[in-house]
């Protein structure tokens, strides 16, 4: 699968002929939404199928047959075959106090469970600390999920998604709780029940703890690989787009990147950007550069606007934008040995949120 094509898909989206096929998209909740999980040529991408863009999308999905295989077309041209992954076994097991367990974990991509430990913030029930693309209280709201995911829920529904679906690895994300450790606390909790459960590779990701004594204790308790994420990186983007995450400064930011690679290893701990909020490429690739000097993993996604949200009506960046961006961030991140592909756990190693790890494949193939 080309990089054009993957790059085209995430900012176009995809017209679904029908809406219901493979299990269920993503609907708002942190993490990629209004998405569903397609895989092209044995690499599964996260599409937009839900959003204003992807209505009008030039590429059109056919109804799949009974083993989930479908066509994708370009205004009428057939490009090839894709694929939906199936409904997971375990969306069908209950706990014993009757929580779905597809409200406590879902599946990402293919291979990758993901969860949001604590489905509220601090920051986003006020309009004015918000940020503008968030959506983690609409899945909530909507009854899909529960507030607070418990160690013991958690560490069921993780060894079920194993043994039942062959997942691979977890993302463990937080809304901000109160506290200066950003919900490092939460997450650590959540790990050691996890690993006392099954063997699975663990991704946390918070906002950067006031204290770096936090990254070795979330080591400790089993989480294999640290995202924080910056989402935008120039200060006033930041300012505009998320005004009560932007109080925590890039330089905060850049001093616990330096900490916790120290603790959690090179390449094993990233950050998630948002391309298209008003950030240059210039702007990127500088940031990225210091990034990567440091053993942090950029990965840079294309921002896909979220019905529901303040900018649900933001356009989504240019296909040749993404390309601008990252094919010299795939150089870089080449040449200095950071690879998706040597990624423990995390949005990174899964990749399906943008075409990044294809420019990396291509390099080192």
């Amino acid at each position: 699968m080309t990089e054009t094509l993957i790059n085209e898909l995430q900012s176009y989206g995809a017209r679904l002929v029908d809406p219901k096929a493979g299990h269920e998209s993503r609907r708002g909740g942190a993490g990629p939404s209004d998405h569903k999980a397609l895989t092209i040529d044995g690499m599964t991408v996260m599409v937009p199928v839900h959003t204003a863009p992807a209505f009008e999308s030039p590429y059109l999905v056919e109804k799949p047959d009974e083993q989930g295989k479908s066509r994708i077309s370009r205004d009428g041209r057939v490009l090839g075959e894709v694929s939906f992954p199936l409904r997971p076994r375990f969306y069908e097991l209950s706990t014993a106090d009757g929580i779905p367990y597809s409200q406590i974990a879902v599946l990402h991509g293919r291979d990758v469970l993901a969860t949001t430990v604590l489905q509220t913030c601090i920051r986003y029930q006020s309009r004015t600390k918000t940020c503008q693309f968030c959506a983690i209280g609409q899945s909530l709201a909507a009854g899909r999920t529960i507030a607070h995911k418990t160690p013991a829920q958690l560490a069921e529904v993780a060894k079920a998604a194993v043994e039942l679906d062959g997942v691979k690895h977890m993302v463990m994300t937080t809304g901000t709780p109160k506290g200066d450790d950003r919900g490092a606390a939460i997450l650590a909790e959540s790990a050691r029940a996890i690993k006392a459960a099954i063997d699975l590779p663990i991704q946390g990701q918070c906002e950067p703890p006031e204290d770096d004594i936090w990254f070795d204790r979330m080591k400790e308790a089993g989480i294999d690989t640290l995202g924080m994420h910056l989402e935008a990186v120039t200060p006033e983007v930041r300012a505009r787009i998320m005004p009560g995450k932007a109080q925590v400064s890039i330089a905060k930011y850049m001093a616990s990147f330096e900490a916790a690679v120290k603790v959690f290893g090179r390449g094993q701990v990233s950050t998630y950007i948002l391309a298209g909020l008003g950030d240059t490429r210039e702007a990127i690739l500088e940031i990225s550069e210091k990034l990567v000097a440091l053993g942090v993993y950029p990965f840079v996604v294309p921002f896909v606007p979220i019905s529901g949200t303040p900018l649900e009506s933001h356009a989504a960046p240019a296909p040749e934008f993404m390309h601008s961006i990252l094919k010299p961030l795939s150089e870089m991140l080449v040449a200095s040995g950071l690879k998706a592909v040597d990624i423990k756990a995390g949005c990174g190693k899964c990749g399906a949120c943008s075409a990044l790890s294809t420019y990396e494949r291509r390099l080192t193939a």
